[in-house]
């Protein structure tokens, strides 16, 4: 049997997204022998590895980010999430078509477009991605002082980031926007991969469910990929309260910003977000009479 050098992933991905064929593993290795120590061949006979280990999802990375992205350096402290590369450059690509409403169709890029990335965490990623596709500046939030360190070392060291992306601290866990949003700034889109879970927990039980689903179930501590920092993965109310105050907080900066976007994890949210959205809608119309 012939050996495949690629890893199918989701069908669904953006066509733009650059690893909707796979990973070429051959080609990565080269770019990066550190991923060679991780990489192994499957029972079905295609190269692969093991997503459970945080080491080798790090050095998969490293590698996509060299091979696609053109950034020369990038590392996270252990404690923080490693970030899946394709999920991350699909949100991009979707953000990218929802700009082209607003541009005849056409995808805006170049410098003079400009995103705010709600905490951007140590990884930086969105930014990354969106600048290499799309030439986008970003700013990028934080409330966690490591995290931002963290991702200003990937800014200062990548040369192409040190013009397009600012990073700018949150003080406040209370506010979203405030204070990180200025007076003179407009922004074309906010992107947020908010903080999902409603406590330790159940971020915990989350954990433990996505090594079930890599068939690496174990009672303990859960690997470190699935860890991460507490404001990561976990915020009071959940990602109900983190959105919702968004909803709500975004409508004092209606004028800054024309699209505001949010991952979101538990479809059973989408109904009161859809009901939060319209009082906020309903309140805004008001106010213009």
């Amino acid at each position: 049997m012939k050996k495949e050098t690629t890893t199918s992933i989701k069908k669904n991905l953006h066509p733009r997204n650059k690893h909707i064929n796979g990973y070429d593993f051959t080609s990565l290795v080269e770019i990066n022998p550190k991923l060679k120590d991780f990489v192994f061949t499957n029972a079905y006979g295609n190269e692969t590895i093991d997503f459970a280990i945080p080491a080798a999802v790090k050095a998969l990375n490293k590698s996509l980010l060299l091979a696609y992205y053109n950034i020369t350096f990038w590392d996270i402290p252990k404690t923080n999430l490693c970030p899946p590369i394709p999920g991350r450059a699909d949100y991009v690509h979707y953000i990218a078509d929802l700009l082209a409403l607003e541009n005849k169709n056409k995808i805006p890029t170049g410098r003079n477009i400009k995103g705010l990335d709600i905490g951007v965490g140590a990884n930086c990623i969105y930014p990354i991605i969106g600048n290499s596709e799309y030439g986008w500046q970003f700013v990028g939030t934080e409330t966690d002082i490591p995290s931002l360190k963290a991702c200003a070392k990937i800014v200062e060291n990548n040369e192409k980031l040190q013009k397009d992306v600012v990073l700018r601290i949150q003080q406040s866990k209370r506010n979203i926007f405030k204070n990180c949003i200025l007076e003179n700034d407009r922004f074309d889109f906010v992107i947020c991969n908010p903080p999902f879970h409603a406590s330790r927990e159940e971020a915990t039980k989350g954990s433990q469910r996505k090594l079930r689903n890599l068939g690496k179930a174990k009672d303990g501590k859960p690997v470190l990929n699935f860890s991460g920092q507490n404001n990561e993965l976990w915020t009071e109310g959940g990602e109900l309260a983190f959105i919702t105050n968004m909803i709500y907080e975004s409508a004092h900066f209606n004028k800054q910003c024309l699209w505001f976007t949010s991952l979101v994890s538990k479809k059973e949210n989408l109904k009161p977000f859809y009901n939060h959205l319209k009082k906020q809608v309903q309140l805004m119309s008001k106010q213009l009479i």
